[in-house]
């Protein structure tokens, strides 16, 4: 049997050729069943490519606890995805699935993970590209605080920390190839996950910078030369703002702006008499020497958590 535009031919027993005209009505059925079935058929064959549609990407916050299996790796002196200088100089630190680390949201958050063993505090550095929601990527150093090496793997529990204790203030470093004519940044030593990073020059008003997947914040046409003004916000709303920051690129500039240890908001006098030792959240590298401390000029109180996806 063949259906046409007009009618169905269908062969006979006795071999001839019948052929049977549809009424409008008719073709109007038939075109609708094929149209369904198409669909159908195509429906099935993206969910097959594509697979599930994601779930909304956000990183672990609050209080909730989670569930997962906890395997382990050595990242060596790299900062992983989140595009650190190097690891926490602790080498405590944790590389999340995609869904958690949410398009570098959860990059320089911490985590506090329970094993067997007892309980270590892990600095947000990396993703896994194997680890779904349940599954975690421990540090050979973590790992071993709380479950047995030889195990490979681990059940686990773990939660997010909120407002953890830092050594030193936010820490500011100017993406390589960056100019006056295109401006990233990357937010280091702030604890809590960050919400939204805005950038201004010596004039205009506060630019909001797009957070990228390496964990940089960009504005496209950039925002004049610096010196910065940089505002930070964590997604429980405490707000901190830094000024002096430099166009120095792949330089760790420090400050004593500080989303977790509020400052005065009177104003702050530049501080260039601090070591230049790494802080326990970023390692740099010799060639990534601290810059001289730039002044915090506010900080917001504390609000509730606000989803974005």
């Amino acid at each position: 049997m063949r259906v046409s535009g007009t009618g169905i031919e269908q062969n006979a027993p006795d071999g001839t050729n019948r052929r049977f005209r549809l009424t409008r009505r008719g073709q109007h059925w038939f075109a609708g069943v094929g149209v369904a079935a198409l669909a159908a058929v195509l429906g099935v064959t993206l969910a097959v490519r594509g697979g599930a549609a994601p779930a909304c990407a956000a990183p672990p916050s609050g209080n909730t606890v989670h569930r997962a299996m906890a395997s382990f790796y050595d990242a060596g002196r790299s900062g992983g995805t989140c595009s650190f200088p190097g690891p926490p100089a602790d080498r405590l630190y944790v590389a999340l699935g995609s869904s958690q680390y949410g398009n570098a949201a959860a990059c320089g958050s911490y985590l506090d993970v329970t094993g067997s063993k007892g309980t270590v505090r892990v600095m947000v550095m990396d993703q896994c590209g194997g680890c779904g929601s349940s599954k975690i990527d421990l540090s050979d150093e973590a790992f071993t605080r709380i479950a047995d090496r030889s195990q490979g793997i681990a059940r686990v529990t773990y939660r997010a920390v909120v407002d953890p204790s830092l050594d030193g203030g936010l820490t500011f470093r100017i993406k390589g190839g960056a100019s006056q004519y295109w401006f990233a940044v990357q937010v280091g030593n702030h604890g809590n996950p960050l919400r939204s990073v805005e950038a201004k020059g010596p004039t205009g008003g506060f630019r909001t910078t797009a957070r990228q997947v390496d964990n940089y914040w960009t504005v496209e046409d950039g925002i004049g030369p610096g010196p910065y003004t940089i505002r930070v916000t964590d997604v429980y709303g405490h707000r901190s703002t830094a000024t002096g920051i430099r166009m120095t690129p792949k330089q760790v500039q420090r400050t004593t702006a500080s989303l977790v240890a509020p400052e005065p908001s009177a104003a702050a006098t530049p501080s260039p008499s601090l070591p230049p030792s790494p802080s326990p959240s970023l390692s740099p590298t010799p060639a990534e020497a601290a810059a001289p401390t730039a002044t915090v000029e506010a900080l917001a109180g504390a609000a509730p958590l606000v989803a974005r996806c």
